[in-house]
């Protein structure tokens, strides 16, 4: 089993920023991709940020350009780094990984932009 610990959410306003981490821990072997998916109230979970092991990212349209997304291979750890932040970033943001060819889910840590 694999276990995704995420952190740092919060409440902030417009144009402000957030930092989110999410630790890996368990029975870890090769983690291929380590990632932040989101949901928003009434809407289906979507992609935000990817980083493989090897180094290749993947942002979704909506957050290129203010997010950023950073990994410690050796630490098992995935931090997105989350700028110019906007009301409709509103979500409950969720740490994913790729482990031994299964996908892991984090609890969740709920983001809140106000206007």
């Amino acid at each position: 089993q694999v276990q995704l610990v995420e952190s740092g959410g919060g409440l902030v306003q417009a144009g402000g920023s957030l930092r989110l981490s999410c630790a890996a821990s368990g029975s870890i072997f090769s983690i291929n991709f380590m990632g932040w998916y989101r949901q928003a109230p009434g809407k289906q979970r979507e992609l935000v940020a990817t980083k493989a092991i090897g180094g290749n990212t993947a942002y979704a349209d909506s957050v290129k350009g203010r997010f950023t997304i950073s990994r410690d291979n050796a630490e098992n750890t995935v931090v997105l780094q989350m700028n110019s932040l906007k009301p409709e970033d509103t979500a409950v943001y969720y740490c994913t990984a790729l482990v031994g060819g299964r996908i892991y889910w984090g609890l969740g840590t709920q983001v809140t932009v106000t206007s």
